[in-house]
């Protein structure tokens, strides 16, 4: 059985947590020093499977704007953020564009989908 310890500092709240995380063969088996629920939940993810918030902006035609801003929804593996950025880089809209459209589905096979986090009204 191998072993493992992590030290982390928790981001989820203001509070900065200092976390210990232990895993046994690549599942956690101990969470320490959080104090919210929060912390626990974003300890055990950041040891097995980290994801990341991904926000940018996609270029769009025909609008009050050259690009609207987006996000990724629900947050993406850390390992896939360059290629979820490649995907936005490579997108474009024409306006309009409402707040919760979906612009990207399934983002770079990560299963989640880049969404308009503003809207666009046409020029």
């Amino acid at each position: 059985m191998e072993t493992k310890t992590m030290n982390l500092t928790c981001i989820r709240c203001p509070m900065g947590c200092s976390i210990r995380v232990e895993l046994a063969d690549g599942a956690v088996t101990s969470v320490t020093g959080n104090t919210c629920r929060r912390g626990e939940e974003y300890a055990r993810t950041e040891a097995v499977a980290p994801v990341r918030t991904v926000t940018s902006t996609v270029k769009a035609r025909g609008g009050v704007r050259p690009v609207v801003a987006v996000k990724a929804v629900p947050d993406v593996p850390k390992q896939s953020i360059f290629a979820v950025m490649d995907a936005i880089r490579a997108a474009k809209v024409c306006a309009p564009v409402h707040i919760g459209d979906v612009l990207i589905a399934d983002v770079a096979g990560t299963g989640s989908n880049v969404v308009a986090s503003a809207d666009l009204a046409k020029a």
